[in-house]
């Protein structure tokens, strides 16, 4: 069978290959831990799943505007003005399945071959993957782990061309749980509207940062930044949603006419069932949601000390999401009955097969010093999990 070439050039989401490894695994009755999983570990709130009940029970089962139902898109519209202080029309907000899927439609109506676009990393996976399959090419810049992984307005100067069309910002982070503050940001769209760049700003773990962090989208910092800008956001982590694939973006509205006409000749409209849900939840009671935070604070704590008491592992602090990121280079060089570790992959493999541990190499983000252990999981599989990751890595050796 002869595929094309832009299929045969994407690599698999690892994210996703290690999820489901541990699924398997578990299936088969070995007891795995999993930390890869990109997704709350809580139920959908109650009353969200209410009103997925009432849509259904009043035949709202149809097909819907291609972009949204005018109802969601004044939910967003009013999410974003009294959170963000952001003013939108509606004919600047598209719906589509997911976060992931509102990035791939930018991708495709954006940019082309010959273009450039800047990752910071460490990245979400998919990010460098869609950018290649719309012809251009992903510049990545790497965040240091002694500037928790942010990328300075130098490094974003350093990285411009001629042939830039767009940079990337992801605040709150997956996988670090890195967070900008709002004068980080100020000084990034300042270089960003000198060089004329599009900022796209993808703020879906928007709703979970910690110890009283402020989360700021860059669009709010000035009028001439929001009209640069594209905000793209959705209702699968905030609200514990992944499932029903909700996504959304505000901007500009010649950008979201093209988008729309692309959504409309691939996927058409998301969900009406999900759509009535993400109503709910945006205009709904936030109780549920500062619950979940919390408790992923508590977690967030947990799991960094326990790490960071293991010798050769440090571990940042994450802001915000659910994802530590700790930093295992030290351990590299080292031996096992498998062989030597060389890397973030030979990391993995020694903790599925040696703890039954599943994390995602850093490789897979650009930064292959690290991994990701996602802690949306109790605090009792925690710590059941970094101490098998303590007694793999004390057997080592030298």
């Amino acid at each position: 069978m002869k595929f094309a070439q832009r299929i045969l050039a994407v690599n698999p989401s690892m994210t996703l290959a290690i999820d489901a490894t541990a699924r398997e695994l578990k299936a088969r009755g070995e007891d795995v831990i999993g930390f890869g999983a990109g997704e709350p570990d809580f139920d959908t709130p109650d009353h969200i799943k209410q009103a997925a009940i009432e849509a259904l029970n009043k035949n709202d089962t149809h097909y819907t505007p291609v972009g949204g139902t005018p109802a969601l898109k004044n939910a967003i519209i009013h999410k974003l003005k009294s959170e963000q202080g952001l003013e939108y029309s509606q004919d600047q907000i598209l719906v589509s399945c997911g976060a992931k899927h509102t990035f791939y439609n930018l991708a495709q109506v954006l940019w082309e071959p010959g273009d450039e676009v800047i990752i910071p990393a460490p990245y979400w996976v998919s990010f460098p993957e869609m950018v290649g399959l719309s012809g251009a090419k992903a510049v990545i810049v790497p965040g240091l782990e002694p500037n928790d992984f942010k990328m300075t307005p130098d490094q974003l100067r350093s990285a411009i061309t001629p042939k830039t069309r767009a940079v990337l910002i992801n605040s709150p982070s997956n996988p670090t749980g890195s967070a900008y503050t709002r004068s980080e940001l100020e000084a990034l769209a300042e270089c960003a509207l000198k060089h004329r760049l599009l900022i796209l700003s993808d703020e879906i773990y928007d709703k979970i940062v910690f110890d009283g962090f402020e989360h700021v989208s860059i669009a709010s910092i000035s009028k001439e930044v929001q009209d640069n800008c594209v905000v793209i956001n959705g209702a699968s982590k905030g609200y514990a949603m992944t499932g029903w694939r909700i996504g959304y973006m505000a901007g500009n509205a010649d950008i979201i006419k093209q988008a729309t006409k692309f959504q409309g000749q691939s996927t058409s409209n998301p969900c009406s069932i999900s759509q009535a849900a993400t109503i709910a939840a945006l205009m709904g009671p936030q109780e549920p949601v500062r619950r979940m935070v919390e408790e992923f604070q508590r977690r967030r704590d947990f799991i960094v000390q326990g790490l960071s008491n293991i010798p050769g592992v440090t571990c940042y602090k994450p802001v915000g999401a659910f994802y530590a990121f700790p930093n295992f280079s030290a351990l590299y060089g080292k031996s096992w009955s498998g062989g030597k570790i060389q890397g973030s992959l030979d990391f993995a493999d020694f903790l599925l097969k040696e703890a039954k541990i599943a994390l995602v190499p850093g490789i897979a983000f650009g930064a292959d010093e690290n991994a990701r252990m996602s802690f949306a999981a109790s605090v009792e599989t925690i710590q059941k999990g970094v101490d098998r990751i303590a007694k793999a890595v004390h057997s080592l050796t030298d």
